[in-house]
């Protein structure tokens, strides 16, 4: 069954730097595409950034040169380091894997994580 689980959320002001870390379990971790996604009040959950297995990432133009994902394949983690932090990035962080980069992308993964949240203050 697979697990993810997202830490490393919380209170920033803007300009600010945070990195979010998920931890994966109980599947073929390496051979999976993995993405982040966020969802803010009252929006629809948007698409942040994916990274292939072969480590190919694709972002958002929204965050663009400010976050970066990565992925640990040892220690079975995902991580996405975020830069310059603005107010407009406040939303609830979800972890997301799926063999398919397609179904990623399109915002369809099979398997999710609960969320982490982060607040992006003036």
């Amino acid at each position: 069954q697979v697990q993810l689980v997202e830490s490393g959320g919380g209170s920033v002001q803007a300009g600010g730097s945070l990195r979010l870390s998920c931890a994966a379990s109980g599947y073929s971790y390496s051979s999976y595409c993995m993405g982040w996604f966020r969802q803010a009040p009252g929006t629809q959950r948007e698409w942040v950034a994916v990274i292939g297995s072969d480590r190919s990432t694709s972002y958002a133009d929204s965050v663009k040169g400010r976050f970066t994902i990565a992925r640990d394949n040892y220690q079975r983690t995902l991580y996405l380091q975020m830069t310059s932090l603005k107010p407009d990035d406040t939303a609830m962080y979800y972890c997301a894997a799926d063999f398919s980069r397609g179904q990623l992308v399109a915002g369809n993964p099979r398997n999710w994580g609960q969320g982490t949240q982060v607040i992006v203050s003036t």
